[in-house]
Parts: structure tokens; C-alpha cells; sequence
């Protein structure tokens, strides 16, 4: 016990150091010598502003770099490259985790240049903001079941995913789309899964029931199904309904006959051998 506190100490003040290196990263970015932007940005053309911004990006400075293109947008609004300048800032947005407002510059994108050559992008960045929403750097830092979140957002990416393909289907962007679709209908379908089977553990099959249902209706090729039709299986014989129960049993039997699949951890990566070395399954 002694040693897995202090593995879990470790982690926190690791946390806690890259928080206030962040923050010190912003302060340098922000603090100069005390002038003004109007001072600092005087005789600042639109070219030295992409410059700036562009460098701020590279170097992981976002918010610097957001505070670059607002201030581009602010002073040359008619400029030629306005367009690029909007687009940029939505994906600054986006990696300074502010989806908020990355979303906002992305719909204006949209309405503002519909015929722009960018436009897939924009209905791509929108997929992108909303299936990286709600992960916290936690998430990204252990290993985390995303089906047991909120799937709210994970609705609107498949949306905007789907839109994507509808209006562009020979975009470069299509392929990347299709890959996190189907990670997102299989973390929708699991997360219908998760809720069936807490409905199983509190008695109420019929709830169970009607979540499996939903995985084999809207979700037939995740990698859901085979627990859908388990789920169905024993919630019938529990309700005593053997001829429903046999029906699952015989479709299970016929589509999985060496059992479920085991599904593979999406995040095995870094964040598996820190979970390993902190020793909380120990």
C-alpha cells in the first residue's frame, strides 16, 4: 500500500510540474517587456502576423498564437489570405482545447466561404474538435474505458463526420473520417452495453433488454454485437422467455462460434506501462 501511494504521489507532482511548466510557457509568451500590444504590434503587417503565428503554433504556444490571428483578423479583415487566417485560428482554438470557439470559427468558416478550397477541412476540423472532446489530459495519461463517458459529443462527431462524406466523398479528409466513425459507433454501441448490463446487475431486464436492442439496430458491425446478443440471452431467461433466449443463444452461436472476440484496448500505449508501474490493479 505504501509503495502504490507513493507511485500515485509521483504521478500527481509529475502532473502538477508540466501545469506550471505550461503556465510559466504562457507567461514568458505574454509578459515581453510590459508594452502594449498596440506598441508591441506597431508597423505589423499581415505577412508578420501569419509569420508570428505560425511560430507560436510550431513552438506549441497556442494561445499565443490565437492571440496573433485575433489580432490579424482585428486589423486586416478584407486581407487576401482572411480566409486562411479563420481557418487557422479555428485549429489554434482547437489545440488550445477551447472547442467552443474552435467550433464557432469553423461554422463561420462555413457560412462566410462556402466555395473556398478548404471547405472539407472545415467540416473535418468540426469532426475532429467534437471526437477529442471532453478527453482531459488524465485521459490521455491513463488508460480509460471512453465508453463509460458522456456520449454526447461522440453523437455530434459521427454527424459531422457524416456530413463530411455526404458533401465530400472524394476528400482526402473521407478515409480519416471513416476510421474514427467506426471508433465512435463502437464506443456508442459499448457504451449501450455498459448501461444493459448495469440494468442486468439491478434486475430490470426489460430496461437490459431494450439497450441490447439498440446495439443490434443501429450498431450491427461493432464490436458490440456478440454482448448485445449475451445480454438478450440472459435477460429472456430471466424474464422466461425461452423461445427469445433460444433465438439469441442460436444467432450468437452462428455468428461467434469460438465466443466473443476480445476487444483490444485502443489506448495500449505509454499510458498502460504508467498504469502498470503505479500498480493500482495490484
Amino acid at each position: 500500500m505504501h509503495t502504490i501511494l507513493i507511485k500515485f504521489l509521483t504521478v500527481c507532482c509529475l502532473i502538477l510540474f508540466l501545469t506550471i511548466l505550461s503556465g510559466c510557457e504562457t507567461l514568458k509568451g505574454f509578459a515581453g517587456n510590459g508594452a502594449t500590444d498596440e506598441e508591441t504590434y506597431t508597423g505589423w503587417n499581415a505577412e508578420k502576423f501569419r509569420t508570428e503565428a505560425k511560430s507560436a503554433m510550431e513552438a506549441g504556444s497556442y494561445e499565443k498564437a490565437i492571440k496573433f490571428y485575433e489580432a490579424l483578423e482585428a486589423r486586416y479583415p478584407f486581407d487576401n489570405a482572411a480566409a486562411q487566417t479563420l481557418i487557422d485560428s479555428a485549429y489554434a482554438y482547437y489545440k488550445n482545447n477551447d472547442a467552443e470557439a474552435a467550433l464557432s470559427a469553423t461554422d463561420r468558416f462555413i457560412k462566410t466561404y462556402p466555395r473556398d478550397g478548404h471547405i472539407d477541412y472545415a467540416y473535418y476540423l468540426k469532426g475532429l474538435v467534437n471526437y477529442n472532446r471532453g478527453i482531459t489530459f488524465i485521459d490521455r495519461f491513463l488508460p480509460t474505458d471512453t465508453s463509460q463517458r458522456d456520449q454526447v459529443y461522440a453523437n455530434d462527431a459521427l454527424e459531422n463526420f457524416a456530413e463530411l462524406m455526404r458533401r465530400f466523398p472524394k476528400s482526402h479528409y473521407v478515409a480519416d473520417a471513416q476510421q474514427r466513425s467506426v471508433a465512435l459507433k463502437n464506443n456508442l454501441a459499448m457504451h449501450e452495453i455498459n448501461i444493459a448490463r448495469y440494468y442486468m446487475k439491478r434486475g430490470a431486464y426489460i430496461a437490459a433488454v431494450n439497450r441490447a436492442k439498440t446495439v443490434i439496430e443501429k450498431y450491427q458491425r461493432s464490436i458490440a454485437m456478440p454482448f448485445a446478443l449475451e445480454i438478450l440471452q440472459e435477460a429472456y431467461t430471466q424474464l422466461k422467455m425461452p423461445d427469445l433466449a433460444h433465438d439469441a443463444k442460436r444467432v450468437y452461436d452462428q455468428n461467434y462460434p469460438n465466443g466473443a472476440p476480445v476487444i483490444e484496448n485502443q489506448n495500449s500505449t505509454l499510458s498502460h506501462k504508467v498504469w502498470d508501474f503505479i500498480g493500482f490493479d495490484e
